[in-house]
């Protein structure tokens, strides 16, 4: 992907496209943006595993970018999924994360209108990792966590709770490796 910053000058629809992108983090505010900022770049996903209800896992690949947004203040991603029929990547979904000083942690919102999803989350740096949390819309506890965090590579699992965070099943698992530039 290509890292050119378009000039926000334009009006109406292309606004919103050309609006978006940033150069870098917000002044000011560089240290609690570096927690997601640190992943500004191209990924690819080298395996993702994902267990289904008889117990198997679906594993695919694919592909994370992620970019600066909205002055500085914020960070999309966009995730693409290799499709094994076309041999192309396709737009799976995107999520949105901005960092709340009020409440000291970040805000997520996932989009996937591939998977009908629109998933909010609450994530904080926890030891060496970074935990997302959310309760499903059934009530049970679920959390993303980024771990063996490096320049490049890192892991990103899904776990799940239905009593209330006494036992957590590992749902989504993905390796994660930095693209060359």
């Amino acid at each position: 992907m290509t890292r050119q910053v378009q000039k926000a000058d334009q009006t109406g629809r292309a606004w919103g496209i050309f609006g978006l992108p940033a150069e870098g983090p917000f002044p000011g505010m560089e240290e609690k943006l570096a927690l997601f900022g640190q992943f500004v770049g191209d990924w690819q996903i080298v395996e993702d595993r994902y267990l289904q209800d008889d117990g198997t896992w679906l594993k695919s690949r694919g592909e994370l970018h992620v970019d600066w947004i909205l002055e500085g203040r914020a960070l999309q991603d966009t995730f693409m999924t290799f499709d094994e029929k076309t041999h192309k990547m396709i737009p799976d979904g995107t999520t949105l994360r901005y960092y709340d000083r009020k409440i000291d942690a970040w805000h997520v919102v996932w989009f996937s209108p591939m998977q009908g999803a629109i998933k909010q989350l609450i994530g904080r740096k926890v030891g060496d990792e970074i935990v997302l949390e959310r309760r499903t819309d059934e009530g049970y506890l679920v959390k993303w966590i980024f771990s063996e965090i490096k320049a490049s590579s890192f892991r990103w699992h899904s776990e799940e709770s239905r009593d209330e965070g006494k036992t957590w099943k590992l749902r989504e698992e993905m390796r994660v490796r930095r693209m060359s530039d």
